[in-house]
């Protein structure tokens, strides 16, 4: 994280070069903003100093520097993410993703908590899926009104990059799929605050997104973790916290209908995964979570409590607890 925050010239992918100005040598450094524009940083005249900069910048990028600790992790028995997940989810962050308020969300968030919260689960599950969330129009964390970023153009320039899914009505969806690995999917979703279902577009971000009901719940008090994949490669993420992730597994119970169906009993196997670690270490922030669901009014308390039931059928104890708050 302290490496994210220190971002500067030497993060970027790029190159540096020199350029005649008024008779004098200049240094530049050029890179990809994003898919089709270039930008020029200036460095400084064809001195000694300049040079040595220069010199040093390209020795070890500041990530590789990164690569043993992630390594260490990995050994004492950290989990990793694929690496072709990891890439997806570092061109995004190269894309400002992450930094306009992106979430990751899904398996992934869950197989992160594991090292976040200092647990290995019994049967990590891999997915072939990559989910992120953006709280779209209705933004709850203070971002800079001009930050940009581009997700369709990050994963659409991709070497065997990701075509978007397009709708019945012609119009790019909030889905992409890997050009070569159909099952290879990336959804975009958002808090639904209407009753439409078509995907939504806000002006700092070229993707659409998917309105999903109680998805604000998820992206409340979001928090920051490291990933990273079996080379060391590593990138700051934000993720929703993880008691919240629990609680709004159960609302989305009854949401899950048709194909989806299926991913009910993956839903609530992470939900009592991470409500168990929660009852014996942090029972309070649990509760908060659950009461803020059950709180939120009659259609919420309803959703919550048909999650609690099915709940019951997989992890009695937890639920019992739960339902005595």
């Amino acid at each position: 994280m302290a490496t994210e925050l220190a971002r500067d010239v030497s993060h970027l992918q790029g190159s540096f070069a020199s350029k005649m100005v008024k008779g004098s040598r200049h240094w530049y450094f050029a890179y990809r903003e994003n898919a089709i524009s270039v930008r020029q940083i200036y460095v400084g005249p064809d001195t000694a100093a300049v040079k040595e900069l220069i010199a040093k910048a390209g020795q070890q990028a500041p990530l590789d520097k990164l690569k043993p600790l992630a390594k260490s992790a990995l050994a004492l028995g950290c989990e990793p993410v694929q690496r072709k997940h990891l890439g997806v989810i570092l061109r995004l962050n190269e894309f400002g993703f992450f930094r306009a308020g992106g979430v990751l969300i899904g398996t992934h968030a869950f197989l992160a908590y594991a090292n976040q919260l200092g647990v290995r689960w019994r049967s990590p599950d891999q997915t072939s899926d990559i989910d992120f969330a953006h709280a779209g129009r209705n933004v709850s964390i203070a971002l800079p009104a001009d930050i940009m970023a581009q997700p369709h153009s990050a994963l659409t320039t991709m070497e065997s990059g990701f075509l978007p899914l397009v709708q019945y009505r012609g119009q790019a969806g909030a889905s992409y799929k890997h050009r070569d690995e159909p099952e290879f999917q990336i959804d975009f979703l958002t808090p639904r605050t209407s009753d439409s279902e078509d995907p939504i577009r806000i002006p700092n971000l070229d993707v659409a997104l998917q309105p999903l009901r109680f998805m604000e719940f998820s992206l409340e008090d979001v928090q920051q973790t490291t990933l990273f994949d079996p080379t060391g490669r590593c990138v700051v993420v934000n993720l929703p916290a993880p008691q919240r992730y629990a609680v709004h597994k159960l609302l989305i119970v009854g949401e899950r209908a048709g194909v989806f169906k299926a991913k009910v009993s993956k839903d609530l196997a992470q939900a009592a995964a991470l409500m168990t670690y929660f009852v014996a270490n942090d029972p309070d922030a649990l509760q908060d979570a659950w009461a803020d669901a059950l709180g939120r009014g009659p259609g919420w308390r309803r959703r919550a409590l048909e999650g609690l039931k099915a709940l019951e059928r997989v992890a009695p104890e937890i639920a019992r607890g739960l339902g005595a708050a």
